[in-house]
């Protein structure tokens, strides 16, 4: 549930903690166990530790590789990679590692991570197809820009399918499953979305304005069952030239609170965020210096689950890693710091023939409204030393997005039993029996554009 999140603001006792970090997790379990069972322990510690003993379950997940393994994979996907490289992008923070048991574990995706962000490796890549894929994207991407400037818009008609499908020799047959498939939240780009069909009979379908929004399902569980719904949504994505010469210096008083426990204002977010805008009053010139400090200071990294993770933006901003989501919410973080409302939004990046899970921010400057900031596709364009892509994501998108949750951290309807797979977003959809969350190894999530035209 989403309460249990306020717990990774409250500290945990320093053995734990040394026992979290040293990845001694068998030890940390039989400690806590203890402290739990202990009369004098205050409740909300007790509250914390379980939450900490959830947390602690999904670190060997997403670190199982050893530093031999991880070589072993990198020689077979890198022309002539050494030892010492492993090492030096493991210090430089390229490779995301911690320890599991005592021992250094890496990143499960740690890799593509590598190959995305340093393109001296990616030209190394002994798949073709690494190189020649980046290109492609890269084109493609362009070209939606360029044709979106030159009409002053870009709307496009996609229908897509989102499915999950179920198999667990954990699962009885016939238990009853809940099912949130994810849906089209209809505000800001989104002009219209439809449900189309439905694998089964939804026991209930959120009103559009849903942050959160789904289509909800209780079925009897069959081994290797499919549930999936298709959607039909337009996007309407205007292009902008925002003016700083034109701004309006009101200041709003909406969307500038803190949402714990990682949209806080704590006192190292406070001072850098004094540091990044400094003097500068302009609310649009000040929300571009918080883009240009995260999209040139800091590099894509593929994170953890980031319930793992006790403050978002502080664990951004003190190692200058982590990948879009986190990148959007250090942009709100330090946009409310400084004065500017600022939202999340997050869904499917969907191209005509393919689609990703992606996070983005929107910031509200009058007299334009609201505009959008991508930093991690920022990032990505001032890496590679395109300054057109890297002006556009300040203020614009491209109409390839499914924004599927208008704010961050927000409950699904009807509330979920347990704690979600990913408490923050709804981009794949979430599953619970009524007596516990399933694992990952009991589901697989999918999404498959169906069809997408161009509209006039």
């Amino acid at each position: 549930m989403l309460s249990d999140l306020a717990y990774l603001s409250y500290p945990l006792p320093p053995d734990i903690q040394r026992l979290f970090e040293a990845g001694d997790f068998a030890r940390m379990n039989r400690i806590i166990d203890a402290r739990i069972a202990a009369p004098e322990t205050p409740q909300c510690l007790k509250d914390r530790l379980r939450f900490q003993q959830a947390v602690a379950a999904e670190i060997p997940r997403a670190y199982p590789y050893t530093q031999a393994q991880l070589l072993a994979m990198l020689r077979r996907q890198v022309r002539d990679f050494s030892e010492d490289e492993l090492e030096a992008l493991r210090d430089d923070g390229t490779l995301d590692w911690r320890y599991v048991d005592g021992e250094v574990r890496f990143k499960d995706n740690c890799i593509d991570s590598m190959l995305k962000t340093r393109a001296a490796y990616a030209a190394r890549a002994l798949n073709p197809q690494v190189r020649a894929g980046a290109a492609q994207r890269s084109r493609a991407l362009d070209a939606v820009i360029a044709g979106m400037k030159a009409k002053g818009c870009g709307r496009l008609r996609f229908t897509l399918r989102e499915q999950i499908t179920v198999s667990s020799p954990r699962l009885t047959p016939g238990e009853t499953l809940r099912v949130h498939l994810p849906l089209p939240v209809v505000h800001a780009q989104v002009a219209g979305a439809q449900l189309l069909a439905t694998s089964h009979a939804a026991a209930a379908v959120n009103a559009p304005d849903e942050p959160h929004r789904s289509v909800y399902f209780e079925l009897p569980y069959e081994p290797g069952m499919t549930v999936w719904a298709d959607i039909a949504y337009e996007i309407n994505a205007p292009y902008v030239q925002p003016d700083p010469d034109k701004v309006v210096c009101d200041h709003p008083d909406f969307c500038l609170e803190e949402q714990p426990p990682h949209v806080v204002f704590t006192p190292y977010l406070r001072a850098l965020a004094k540091e990044i805008v400094g003097g500068e009053t302009n609310p649009l010139r000040k929300a571009r210096l918080i883009y240009d400090f995260i999209t040139t200071k800091a590099v894509y990294r593929y994170m953890p689950p980031y319930m793992t993770v006790a403050n978002i933006p502080e664990y951004f901003l003190s190692g200058l890693r982590g990948d879009c989501g986190v990148q959007a919410i250090t942009f709100i973080t330090l946009c409310r710091l400084a004065g500017i409302p600022a939202v999340w939004q997050a869904g499917l990046y969907t191209t005509p023939d393919s689609t990703g899970n992606h996070d983005w921010a929107r910031f509200y400057v009058a007299p334009y409204g609201w505009l959008y900031a991508d930093c991690s596709f920022g990032g990505s364009a001032y890496r590679t030393g395109n300054a057109d892509r890297w002006n556009f994501y300040f203020g614009n998108l491209e109409p390839w997005r499914l924004p599927l949750c208008s704010d961050f951290q927000q409950e699904l309807n009807p509330p979920r039993r347990f704690l979600r797979r990913d408490p923050y977003d709804n981009q794949n959809g979430e599953i619970e029996s009524l007596t516990r969350a399933l694992s990952v190894d009991e589901y697989e999530t999918a999404s498959r554009i169906l069809s997408c035209e161009e509209l006039n």
